[in-house]
């Protein structure tokens, strides 16, 4: 089987993650996608962000009706920070004879290779990422050519996602505004429901 593994704090997850997802499923013909919530992003480990149950619910209502999608728990089970490295070598010990495709943001693209043991990521999966704008798609191409002198292997998908991020939304929360259209109808529902961000 094809896999896809995308990972990430999902705080909260928002219909560009949606959308990344879905082209990757499509364009790469993956017969599934984990969603893989973290415990503690290493990158986001000074702040603190909604409760793990939060997060794994609103991922669960955002990719319910998306078809060949599964949220997995790995992450939030171990506890401590998410490396991605360690989530790669778990998920490929169940999936030993299964490929796996790293779906990645341009920003974790063009970053991976400073990742903590990128070694073990290039040897577990695929590297694939998505440009932002446009004027990203050369940029990630030659990121590619480098990571293929790491021994990585990678796809590069030219396609148009929803420029958004959970920073913005949080905010938006927080200052009490609409985040209608930014989040799935459920999710914003959630969100509104458990006051998740709100001053205070």
């Amino acid at each position: 089987m094809r896999i896809g593994i995308f990972g990430g704090s999902f705080d909260p997850v928002h219909n560009g993650h949606i959308q990344l997802v879905q082209a990757f499923i499509n364009e790469l013909s993956l017969d599934r996608a984990l969603i893989v919530p973290a415990f503690v992003s290493p990158f986001k480990q000074g702040n603190k962000p909604a409760m793990p149950f939060h997060r794994l619910e609103m991922c669960k209502l955002a990719f319910k009706s998306i078809s060949r999608t599964q949220i997995c728990d790995i992450e939030l089970k171990r506890k401590g920070a998410s490396y991605t490295y360690m989530m790669l070598e778990e998920l490929k010990k169940k999936y030993k004879k299964d490929n796996l495709f790293l779906i990645t943001g341009a920003d974790s693209f063009l970053s991976i290779h400073t990742w903590k043991n990128p070694d073990s990521i290039f040897k577990n999966a695929v590297i694939c990422g998505v440009p932002r704008a446009d004027d990203d798609i050369d940029v990630l191409k030659k990121q590619a050519e480098y990571l293929h002198t790491l021994g990585a292997e990678t796809e590069i998908l030219d396609v148009n996602v929803m420029t958004v991020s959970s920073t913005q939304i949080r905010r938006l929360s927080a200052e009490g505004k609409s985040i209608k259209g930014l989040v799935s109808e459920e999710v914003e529902n959630y969100i509104l429901q458990n006051k998740l961000y709100q001053k205070g």
